[in-house]
């Protein structure tokens, strides 16, 4: 409170030009060139893993238009929600701090509500999936170097439960950090982790090519009768490679946290716009890359994750390092991703029973080393069980591919699509049946098909790989 009001005295008494924003606020200062940069540290991460995979799976000419075409509607959309940070007007209107406040002020009633349950949905689906991806990476190591030692026909296979226990109690201490500013240096690695173990993937599939050892490409992918069994097959893998490369491409939920970070002149979504097409843009080249490189390295025969399938044996440290970079990344992910939902349980308890001491009261303890840290006794025991949550589903569905593809189809046209769509002929006031309306409308409908049909293949996959294994067993 004490904070809020020697902000409001600093924008009544004038100084807002000099040391905070209209809405009284310390004086934002992110540029074009931070926004992009926090754009492509956020798109780029575990979904570049499977793109090699989807490459096969579609072939030259489908795995690229569908990367160019997911690249272009993420641009578009996230153009379209850049206006909404500000409303009514984009420019002179309210500020609204996080994907959750833009949709409430600009839709409101059942689609806000239908919002919170997408999104907090995905959120908790992506902490098991990070989940699942870390613990593979983990066991990894210990399959390289058992390949090293005993040579590549070994017998190495290895389960990725205990790995996901270990995950677990990791997540469990970190959990205990009580909000998002404790978490800026535990982002800034997972950053530099996510580019390390990408780069490391791209090398490793250009030594591979170079090599003269690269595997049989083809512009339909997966062959019939070769690479798959069946027709049907080729069809259910294809649509879950769509939900792999939508994956890789949903970073829009934090979009608008991004653009809070921009100082207010210019106008915030103007400078969002740009940074959006150059963010995606650099993506996509990335994307294109990585995917293209994996294929032509693996062939239609590519590994579900092109770091830990074992295409790549030698050398084993950077095979070692890439995976070590992927936990420490996921690591750092799961408690970016889980924050928001640890904070709306912990709000809505506190705000229901305030005066109830387990859920409200904090208790200061001294720890050596580090000083005196708040412990909340209800905080600390339902981040504890969420976590346990995540890790025994985890154990219980430890599939790559399909639960990525699962994700991505099922977040990419609620979140990334149908809301920014619809805030936008809201706050466009764009008449309906018009030819903008229709056009718009037309996309959103096409998209939900795709990420129907593609969340209907990430299920099937799922069903499928689970019935040949036991629960808390796991793909090695």
């Amino acid at each position: 409170m004490a904070m809020q009001g020697s902000s409001r005295f600093a924008v009544e008494s004038g100084d807002v030009s000099s040391k905070f924003d209209d809405d009284g606020k310390k004086k934002r200062t992110g540029t074009l060139m931070t926004a992009s940069a926090h754009i492509i540290t956020a798109v780029i991460g575990s979904g570049v893993l499977s793109l090699s995979w989807a490459f096969a799976q579609l072939g030259w000419i489908a795995g690229i238009i569908t990367i160019l075409t997911f690249s272009l509607i993420t641009m578009f959309t996230s153009v379209l929600l850049t206006d909404g940070y500000r409303s009514p007007d984009p420019i002179t209107g309210r500020r609204n701090y996080n994907y959750i406040e833009v949709v409430k002020n600009n839709l409101g009633g059942i689609k806000y509500k239908f919002c919170g349950v997408a999104q907090y949905s995905n959120l908790v689906g992506i902490c098991i999936g990070y989940t699942i991806t870390a613990a593979i990476s983990m066991a990894a190591v210990k399959r390289s170097n058992c390949f090293h030692k005993n040579g590549h026909e070994a017998w190495c296979h290895t389960s990725n439960s205990s790995y996901m226990i270990i995950l677990g109690v990791i997540e469990i201490i970190l959990s205990q950090i009580s909000n998002f500013h404790d978490l800026s240096g535990l982002s800034y690695i997972a950053a530099v982790m996510s580019f390390t173990y990408a780069l490391i993937g791209i090398g490793l599939s250009i030594a591979k090519i170079a090599e003269g050892t690269y595997g049989r490409t083809s512009i339909t992918g997966a062959t019939i009768g070769v690479d798959v069994a069946t027709s049907s097959q080729k069809v259910w893998n294809s649509l879950q490679a769509i939900g792999n490369i939508a994956f890789a491409y949903s970073y829009s939920t934090v979009l608008i946290a991004i653009q809070d970070t921009l100082k207010s002149s210019p106008p915030e979504n103007v400078v969002m716009k740009k940074a959006g097409i150059i963010g995606v843009s650099i993506t996509s080249v990335f994307y294109v890359l990585c995917g293209a490189l994996g294929y032509s390295a693996f062939g239609n025969r590519a590994p579900g994750n092109f770091l830990t399938g074992f295409g790549f044996y030698e050398p084993y440290w950077l095979v070692d390092i890439a995976n070590i970079c992927i936990v420490v990344h996921l690591v750092g992910a799961y408690q970016v991703f889980s924050q928001p939902v640890y904070q709306l349980v912990e709000d809505w308890c506190k705000s229901r029973w305030p005066e109830i001491d387990f859920i409200a009261k904090e208790h200061q303890i001294v720890i050596p080393f580090v000083g005196i840290y708040n412990v909340n006794y209800f905080r600390c025991i339902w981040r504890t069980v969420f976590v346990v949550f995540t890790t025994v589903i985890a154990m219980l569905f430890p599939v790559f591919n399909s639960v990525l593809g699962l994700l991505g189809a099922s977040s990419f046209w609620p979140l990334t699509v149908y809301f920014p769509i619809e805030m936008h002929i809201s706050q466009a006031k764009i008449r309906s049946f018009s030819l903008n309306w229709f056009w718009l409308k037309t996309l959103s409908w096409a998209c939900f098909i795709i990420t129907v049909v593609a969340v209907v293949a990430s299920i099937q996959g799922i069903i499928t790989d689970v019935s040949h294994y036991q629960p808390f067993k796991s793909f090695s």
